[in-house]
């Protein structure tokens, strides 16, 4: 069986690399290798049912809901004005302001996709208005919307977490140190930036500005804490927090901000449902191929096989993240998530390497794809909102990647970066 399951999987790859999309060729591979294994069919729906048979799962459509409210919500704006009172009025405030807030929003939405669209048009407008140079704004921009997936509430860590087995709240955990590392090196480039092309400052608009602006996006901001409160008090697990965190924009929506309406409710719902599909049949095919690798055998083949040729654990994790950015730039970081994770999990354990520090580099590897070319959806995102070419932005985001590749090394050659936060609070269960 292992034969024909790498036969499968070779000429799988090549499918997917013509178009067909990921989840149509998942399912033909499982089905392919069912008939020609002999395996009845029928076990096909049973396992992509199983896959999504899980409760940390349901918290997938939960946090995609509350991002939708909160983005509906227009709640960006104020933390945003709250961001440029609290640190514009420094050299590159404006650009500081722009990762301040994506930090901030990562608490709430967790997703690199929804803070590129949902607070870059403001902070890019800010920024060119401030006399930056669009290109610029865009990378700055694009660069901190990384920190979403990674500072929790994040669907890739739930995801990841439910595909390797690892518990979501300690990868919850794990990704805080490197988020906040991450939003501190993008800082550090902008004062290099900022001194090279003599970036001015901002007038400082006084300390009453700043707390008008702090109690108008105070009750945005409590969205992180009742979140991680809720779990890491043992109140909410973290599907349990992701249904109080809806409940929560809800209420900042219509009852603190009221900025949304009742027929607001039915295009949220239906932007929800149709990403919830996509994750959702992407999670169950993935799963049906994970199932189907396991019977062949392939996993355990292939990872004393990676043991015995590298033998050095530190190798491994830095070859892994080698893979790992060069197929970010051209897969999806959810796809890409989901096809590799059954291969590399085994053989990350066999090394010994704790489960949070890999799952946390794994993501972040994956998201640093979403903003490289010629595949990263983040800089589609901000091309769009910036108003300039694909080209350009790919040209400009280049020097804005070395911060975020220094903290993946630093988490990489450092395991505490992210086992020291869930082993300090005792967090266990998923």
């Amino acid at each position: 069986m292992i034969a024909l399951m790498t036969r499968i999987a070779i000429g799988w790859l090549a499918i997917i690399f013509a178009g067909v999309p990921l989840w149509v060729t998942m399912a033909m591979a499982a089905l392919v290798f069912l008939w020609f294994g002999g395996i009845p069919i029928e076990l096909l729906p049973q396992k992509m049912a199983g896959a999504v048979n899980s409760f940390p799962i349901v918290a997938a459509p939960l946090f995609i809901l509350m991002g939708n409210i909160l983005s509906k919500a227009q709640i960006t704006d104020r933390i945003v004005a709250f961001a440029s009172a609290a640190i514009g009025w420094v050299r590159g405030g404006y650009a500081h302001a722009s990762i301040l807030t994506s930090i901030i929003f990562a608490g709430m939405v967790g997703s690199a996709v929804a803070d590129a669209a949902g607070s870059g048009a403001i902070e890019i407008r800010a920024m060119t208005k401030a006399g930056y140079e669009p290109k610029t704004a865009a990378a700055i921009t694009a660069s901190a919307a990384t920190i979403g997936p990674i500072i929790p509430p994040s669907l890739p860590m739930v995801i990841y977490g439910v595909s390797a087995d690892v518990s979501v709240g300690k990868l919850f955990l794990g990704g805080v140190v490197p988020g906040l590392l991450m939003g501190l090196s993008l800082m550090g480039m902008v004062v290099v930036v900022a001194n090279r092309h003599g970036m001015r400052r901002e007038t400082f608009r006084g300390f009453r500005v700043l707390f008008r602006t702090f109690l108008s996006s105070s009750f945005a901001i409590f969205t992180p804490v009742l979140i991680l409160g809720g779990m890491f008090s043992g109140l909410f697990t973290p599907t349990e927090a992701a249904a109080a965190a809806c409940l929560w924009a809800l209420f900042l929506g219509f009852v603190v901000y009221r900025t949304l309406k009742v027929s607001d409710l039915v295009p949220i719902l239906i932007n929800s449902v149709e990403t919830t599909g996509i994750v959702g049949i992407l999670v169950m095919t993935a799963g049906a191929v994970g199932w189907c690798l396991s019977v062949s055998r392939l996993p355990q083949t292939l990872t004393p096989m990676i043991v015995d040729t590298i033998r050095d654990p530190l190798v491994f994790l830095l070859l892994t993240n080698l893979l790992l950015l060069v197929i970010g730039c051209f897969m999806e970081a959810l796809a890409a998530m989901l096809i590799l994770i059954p291969i590399l999990v085994p053989a990350a354990a066999s090394y010994g390497i704790d489960p949070v520090q890999f799952g946390v580099m794994v993501v972040l590897n994956l998201i640093i794809g979403t903003v490289t070319p010629p595949v990263g959806v983040v800089l589609f995102v901000v091309t769009r909102v910036a108003d300039i070419t694909f080209e350009t932005m790919s040209r400009a985001i280049v020097p804005w990647l070395i911060p975020l590749l220094v903290v993946l090394a630093a988490i990489t050659l450092w395991p505490p970066l992210t086992t020291a936060l869930p082993s300090l609070l005792g967090v266990g269960a998923p």
